[in-house]
């Protein structure tokens, strides 16, 4: 027993050593769109030891709760890549290998919480059971941010399978029920920190409706997978009676439609809706070059105060917090005004109290959706005014 404990010590030892030498905020040079020099994919071969958590559980609301929330960072397009197999998919969107390192870096620069999109579907046998390396390599980033005293959002994203259509909606709440139960099993003893946000932007994609608001089908579908999502979790014993848990509206869409349609589980003091918003669309999210200018004076600095009505209206003043789980200008050479777009977002979300996630891909180049803020192989800021603009609008 103590020859065979002595070689697991060793291999761990040098499993995590192989690790830090080929992840991030060592000497390679980041290329700019999130692909390192080397092949990280070798590192991916590591799974991290992971230890049993079990923590006091604070029994708070989720108003409660979201007060203590600041500004936050998503891993994109990391743990939610598709590419690949097995936990080579971390890297296969061209990021490199997360590390704790990076995290720190969030939490040093005023950051408090941390939304770690990860992909499941592909991890997954035909009854539904998540590949054990996968599952202890999601475990591995999430106490990256949870033993620093973070936040810590953990979802289900980019899912092809949870299409909100009747004919889909058994297959897959059984398939929704069957993952939450191993994700809340496995997390079961992690405190309020950790909070599950159980499904990612839930819509009929590549229709007209993807991201007009959805119909009538659409809201009631999401609305079933949100309720079997809480009804899974609340039963899984540990904390999972205390979770805090977000549900979003059909697209997670800030349209009147959809957040009109959600409907909050009765008697849950511990739910908060799951919103996205890259608002004004031409400055935030289009591929309009020349849309790159913002002032809080411009006419379009209206379309933040109209969301921010919409949410106080629709969900703050009924009592539902709410996380705008994700938001973001993308790059077109424009930092300055862009740093100024975060400062007046996140002070108009503040006023009513809604905390905001800056959704960060990793991508700096190209024409495409480059939200890129932080260098991850160097753990340095490329647009620090950003993240000053960010931290400004909490004052």
């Amino acid at each position: 027993m103590k020859n065979k404990t002595l070689k697991k010590i060793c291999s761990a030892v040098i499993a995590s050593c192989l690790l830090l030498s080929l992840s991030g905020c060592g000497n390679k040079e980041n290329t700019g769109n999130g692909d390192p020099q080397d092949d990280s994919s070798q590192a991916q071969e590591q799974t991290a030891a992971v230890s049993a958590v079990n923590d006091e559980i604070r029994d708070i609301s989720s108003a409660e709760l979201v007060k203590e929330i600041k500004v936050g960072w998503s891993l994109g397009n990391t743990l939610d890549s598709t590419g690949g197999s097995g936990v080579d998919s971390e890297t296969s969107w061209g990021n490199i290998v997360t590390t704790k390192e990076m995290i720190t870096a969030v939490k040093d620069a005023g950051f408090n919480i941390i939304r770690i999109p990860t992909t499941w579907g592909i991890h997954m046998d035909e009854n539904n059971t998540v590949d054990e390396a996968w599952m202890n390599r999601v475990q591995e980033v999430v106490d990256y941010a949870y033993s620093q005293d973070m936040f810590v959002i953990l979802n289900i994203h980019h899912e092809e399978w949870h299409d909100p259509y009747y004919d889909n909606e058994a297959v897959a709440t059984e398939r929704l029920k069957a993952l939450w139960t191993q994700i809340g099993t496995r997390f079961a003893g992690y405190d309020e920190k950790l909070i599950f946000e159980g499904l990612n932007e839930p819509r009929k994609r590549n229709t007209a409706l993807e991201w007009n608001g959805g119909d009538a089908e659409g809201h009631e579908v999401v609305n079933n997978f949100n309720a079997a999502f809480v009804e899974t979790v609340r039963g899984l014993g540990g904390n999972n009676a205390k979770r805090h848990l977000m549900i979003p509206a059909y697209a997670a869409s800030s349209s009147d439609q959809a957040m009109k349609a959600v409907k909050i589980p009765e008697g849950d003091d511990k739910i908060i809706v799951s919103i996205h918003a890259y608002t004004p669309y031409a400055f935030a999210l289009s591929d309009d070059l020349l849309a790159r200018d913002f002032s809080p004076d411009d006419p379009s600095a209206n379309d933040i105060v109209y969301l921010m009505n919409s949410l106080k209206t629709n969900f703050i003043d009924k009592g539902t917090p709410v996380i705008i789980g994700e938001f973001g200008a993308r790059a077109k050479a424009n930092e300055e005004t862009r740093a100024e777009w975060a400062t007046f977002y996140v002070s108009k979300a503040k006023e009513i109290g809604v905390p905001c996630l800056w959704w960060d891909n990793g991508a700096f180049t190209g024409t495409g959706e480059n939200f890129g803020i932080l260098d991850r192989a160097t753990c340095t800021w490329k647009f620090p005014l950003i993240v000053e603009g960010l931290m400004k609008g909490l004052e």
